[in-house]
């Protein structure tokens, strides 16, 4: 990888893929980019039982980290939970030694049942997106990582019939690689709510857009 480029390290979990009409595309396309390490979680530790040594190291050689799952009841999917809860250990990612992940770059690509007018404080969720996702944020400040938005697609259980997956796969297509090719204006989209298919060209530098 040159020296100018980012190693983009995408965590894949979705415990129902052969139901995934969002996210089962969206891996695909991360699978395909170069500069990009796209792991299926469930597929890699079907019984959870997580390889805390391989996943560490794994954290060790990127410069980005994205979570990629669908939203269930304001949480990730359960293994997404379990790695956080073995691999993130006291001395590697937190503590007076643990300075690992300092400086990379974390962020969300999440899918959503709910319309994007749900998510606000008098919508049917109550909370913006980005608020429901504090305790992910709050995760990235104590392992000294950088937050980043999430990419999210909302109204997730008719974007297909709706034709909306194409699009939103081709921006996350564009994301992916203006994080590895260091095009992504970072600084604005650490301090957006959210970022969508209509939003991304905001945050990809002129240059690559």
């Amino acid at each position: 990888m040159e020296d100018n480029k980012k190693k983009v390290l995408v965590l894949f979990a979705h415990p129902s893929q052969r139901r995934s009409e969002v996210n089962a595309p969206l891996f695909k396309t991360a699978k395909s980019i170069e500069g990009v390490t796209a792991v299926d979680l469930y597929a890699e530790y079907p019984t959870f039982h997580i390889d805390i040594d391989r996943e560490q190291a794994r954290l060790r050689e990127h410069d980005v980290v994205i979570f990629q799952f669908p939203l269930y009841w304001y949480s990730t999917p359960a293994i997404l939970k379990e790695w956080q809860d073995l691999v993130l250990e006291y001395g590697f990612a937190y503590g007076s030694s643990g300075t690992a992940l300092h400086e990379k770059h974390f962020m969300c690509a999440i899918s959503a049942g709910g319309r994007e007018g749900a998510y606000k404080a008098d919508g049917f969720n109550h909370f913006k997106i980005r608020e429901l996702l504090y305790p992910l944020e709050q995760m990235v400040n104590l392992t000294g990582m950088k937050y980043l938005a999430p990419f999210a697609l909302f109204g997730s259980r008719t974007a297909l019939e709706e034709g909306k997956i194409g699009r939103h796969n081709a921006a996350y297509k564009k994301l992916l690689v203006a994080l590895v090719n260091h095009q992504l204006n970072v600084d604005v989209l650490a301090n957006m709510e959210k970022i969508t298919a209509s939003s991304i060209d905001l945050v990809v530098k002129e240059d690559m857009a």
